[in-house]
């Protein structure tokens, strides 16, 4: 009697852990052939922008620092970073990214000085766990600048690329009167 139900249970056990599996939502979620960073999404940007922060980077990276930001970059934003380093320099005076000159100012933060903090916001307010793409806000700030509102916020758009999550676009969204508008993917299109 005892071997019976202890069979019994078994196969009810068996038969029960079939019926848990789950299905994710996307079962192809590409590929990724570079490097990439542990961890979720805010956690991918937030290194990234404390290691732009420590080495006081500015500016369209160089290709050392690109080589370095490989990992926290998807690939369509290395790519487009890797053809802007190769177009020649036009004046941008003349054009309405002004803020965005790629000999000095920085590119992957509204504020032409870029920050000197920044705290990215948490991933875990996004309800579907089976996303390709989010969109996070960054709380930025430089304690340098002469402006009269050194704090601002800018969003990063982040992608899943195999496994990885990282950086695919940084939207400009400061309320600063001398800021314009607009996205890093824009800049380097308009240049």
């Amino acid at each position: 009697m005892k071997k019976n139900l202890l069979g019994t249970a078994i196969t009810l056990a068996l038969l029960l852990s079939g019926c848990t599996t789950v299905t994710p939502a996307y079962k192809d979620i590409g590929s990724r052939s570079a490097p990439c960073i542990e961890g979720g999404p805010d956690a991918v940007a937030q290194k990234f922008y404390d290691l732009r922060i420590q080495n006081k980077q500015t500016g369209l990276p160089n290709s050392n620092q690109l080589a370095q930001y490989r990992p926290y970059l998807s690939t369509a934003l290395y790519q487009a970073l890797l053809n802007a380093q190769h177009e020649p320099k036009i004046d941008l005076a003349a054009t309405p990214n002004e803020k965005h000159d790629a000999v000095g100012g920085d590119v992957f933060s509204s504020l032409f000085q870029g920050p000197t903090s920044v705290s990215v916001h948490s991933a875990s307010t996004i309800p579907n766990t089976d996303a390709r793409n989010i969109p996070l806000r960054v709380n930025m700030t430089n304690d340098g600048t002469q402006s009269k509102q050194p704090k601002w916020q800018d969003e990063v758009l982040m992608v899943r690329e195999g496994h990885c999550w990282a950086i695919d676009d940084v939207r400009y969204m400061a309320d600063l009167d001398f800021v314009s508008g607009g996205t890093l993917r824009q800049v380097l299109e308009n240049r």
